[in-house]
């Protein structure tokens, strides 16, 4: 069997296309004018987008990663009716094995989502480009961010096909994970962009949301090692790992990033001593992160006074902290349930939207010339300073 076999493509991408046409006629018919559209769009698309990324998280959790283990479609089909011979003769074989039935209905599913998000990204290019033509005076819609997007999807979708080929190989799947995030930050940035609202943030307020924003893609990324390892579980108790502040761990083989699944460095075994270095570094990276984005969540909304918009950030910040503290404890003390780990890949999606948007709206104050300045110290301590 062919690793790429695009007979069924044409199918999959009409599938895509039908199932991208109900939020695209929503999205025309909702607003009035060309940039209301696209706003309605891109936040329509930006939804079904997270959507896509909590299902893909299932897809990966459920073991149907290569439920179909061809690509674009599913023994050569363009759904699993037509390979239900190839996919029961593998399902006998290996009843507990990658490939069945359910597996593959979950697999095309995820690609059947993946084709429609991509064709409502089309759409928006399109309408973009058109919306820039018609009006190119200042304050005029950039096409450019459109356009990236549709290329970011376009490489999103080579990534999701080297997932399949490549048999799960851990760092492709980690980068598949971080493009559907990317993905929703490239969203978050457009939705922003057709509706200005500029929000001025201090300059030390401004570094700090980069600065978080940097942690949450360090941790971000060091949770998608974890899963696509199936690392999860080599500490089943809290704060504790296997009963021991700093139990055995095998950095050099859990953290060489050019190797098959459950292979180590030199090709052997991966080490169990490997994931409990990589769960132990996130849960390091979880509290780095924990610290840095409280700390800044605290400073914005002291920040806030003037701006009931900068308090709901940091609202917005301690909330989804709380969630991803309690979905990744949930994880470890009850034995890695689907729920938690999907809610706990949700909590990482949620988290940058929070960021992007947060950092968005500065950044188009700061365009325009508008930044809070630095609070003052107290008149004491700012007169024993100087003396």
């Amino acid at each position: 069997m062919a690793a790429y076999d695009l007979a069924p493509a044409a199918v999959i991408a009409l599938i895509g296309a039908l199932l991208a046409a109900v939020p695209a006629w929503w999205s025309w018919r909702r607003a009035p004018d060309g940039r209301g559209r696209l706003r309605a769009l891109t936040v329509l698309t930006l939804v079904l987008t997270f959507d896509l990324v909590l299902f893909g998280a299932f897809t990966r959790l459920t073991d149907s990663g290569l439920g179909c283990p061809d690509w674009p479609g599913c023994y050569g089909s363009a759904s699993p009716l037509g390979a239900h011979g190839d996919i029961s003769a593998a399902q006998s074989a290996m009843p507990t094995g990658p490939v069945t039935h359910g597996k593959a209905w979950i697999e095309m599913t995820h690609r059947y989502l993946a084709t429609a998000v991509g064709a409502l990204i089309t759409v928006l290019a399109v309408w973009s480009w058109r919306a820039s033509r018609r009006d190119s005076g200042p304050g005029a819609v950039s096409p450019w961010w459109a356009t990236a997007t549709l290329l970011w999807v376009c490489a999103q979708g080579a990534f999701g096909a080297l997932t399949v080929t490549m048999k799960l190989y851990p760092a492709i799947v980690t980068g598949h994970l971080l493009g559907g995030l990317g993905l929703l930050a490239l969203l978050a940035v457009q939705a922003e962009s057709y509706r200005p609202a500029p929000l001025a943030l201090s300059g030390a307020l401004w570094r700090g949301a980069i600065a978080v924003a940097l942690l949450a893609l360090a941790q971000i990324t060091l949770g998608g090692w974890v899963s696509t390892n199936y690392a999860v579980l080599a500490c089943r108790d809290f704060p504790t790992c296997q009963g021991a502040w700093w139990p055995p761990m095998d950095f050099d083989h859990g953290f060489t990033v050019l190797r098959e699944l459950g292979a180590g460095r030199d090709g052997g075994y991966l080490p169990f001593a490997a994931l409990t270095a990589i769960h132990m570094t996130h849960r390091i990276g979880a509290a780095i992160l924990t610290l840095a984005a409280a700390a800044f969540a605290w400073r914005l909304y002291q920040a806030g006074a003037a701006h009931s918009a900068t308090r709901r950030y940091a609202w917005a910040i301690v909330a989804v902290l709380g969630w991803q503290i309690a979905s990744g404890l949930g994880n470890v003390v009850l034995g890695w349930p689907l729920i938690a780990a999907v809610a706990h890949t949700g909590g990482a999606a949620a988290l940058v939207i929070v960021l992007t948007r947060l950092i968005t709206r500065a950044a188009q104050a700061r365009a325009v010339g508008a930044v809070l300045p630095e609070p003052r110290a107290p008149i004491g301590l700012a007169a024993s300073a100087s003396s």
